[in-house]
């Protein structure tokens, strides 16, 4: 397992941020069941849904930013838990960018690719893998677009959120896996047994004209998701 608990260039957690956040949550003094738990509810609560400058950043990077997507969301999320000695792993796909619509709009939207890198954490519990994609998405967030969500190919996607049932959307981690984004898979692109690999490989915003795009676009991207947390989005 030590393959799964080695820190790398995005899996940062011995960057003094990373390191006085454990200390600070007492993360280490925790039971296992109870470490998984807490460190994947903080990542989807008190780390925002939102757009960092690209996928391949550094996990204190989007702690500090506060906020994040399914990819960088992910990286924070290993991070934390290699931290407190959690073995993770990373499973990457493809999924339909019309799963993002609402949360991307205007150009940006328009220059998405049609399938979009899309990365979920995968902690070893209890002798088995258990997927954490629904760190994706905080609870305010949440509440705000589950009514909005269009009834797509026998489910219901928008907003970042993509489920076979709308209705049914519990993201709290009982020691089973959570999805969020699944139901708009359209391509497995394997497991990983660090980010690095995978982004290096697979990236959204490696060509320079979309990485210049999206840095331009991304702070009012992130005014309009906040909008709609905050229920002033119409």
């Amino acid at each position: 397992m030590e393959v799964f608990l080695q820190a790398t260039a995005l899996v940062d957690y011995t960057h003094p941020s990373i390191r006085q956040l454990i200390t600070e949550k007492e993360w280490n003094e925790l039971s296992e069941y109870e470490k998984i738990r807490q460190i994947y509810d903080y990542v989807r609560n008190q780390i925002q849904f939102g757009y960092n400058r690209g996928d391949d950043i550094p996990a204190s990077e989007v702690l500090a930013d506060g906020y994040g997507q399914c990819n960088t969301k992910s990286i924070l999320l290993m991070a934390l838990l290699r931290g407190v000695r959690i073995p993770c792993r990373i499973h990457g796909f493809y999924i339909d960018k019309k799963m993002q619509k609402g949360a991307l709009t205007g150009i940006l939207y328009t220059f998405a690719p049609a399938n979009i890198v899309h990365a979920w954490t995968e902690v070893w519990f209890e002798g088995k893998w258990v997927a954490l994609e629904g760190v994706i998405i905080d609870d305010p967030y949440l509440k705000q677009v589950q009514d909005r969500l269009c009834s797509y190919n026998g489910g219901y996607i928008g907003y970042g959120v993509a489920v076979k049932n709308k209705a049914g959307i519990n993201l709290c981690w009982r020691g089973e896996s959570t999805y969020i984004q699944s139901f708009s898979i359209t391509e497995d692109l394997g497991y990983f047994d660090q980010p690095d690999e995978f982004f290096a490989k697979y990236n959204n915003v490696k060509a320079p004209v979309k990485k210049w795009l999206l840095n331009l676009l991304r702070k009012r991207i992130n005014r309009q998701t906040d909008a709609i947390r905050k229920g002033s989005m119409k």
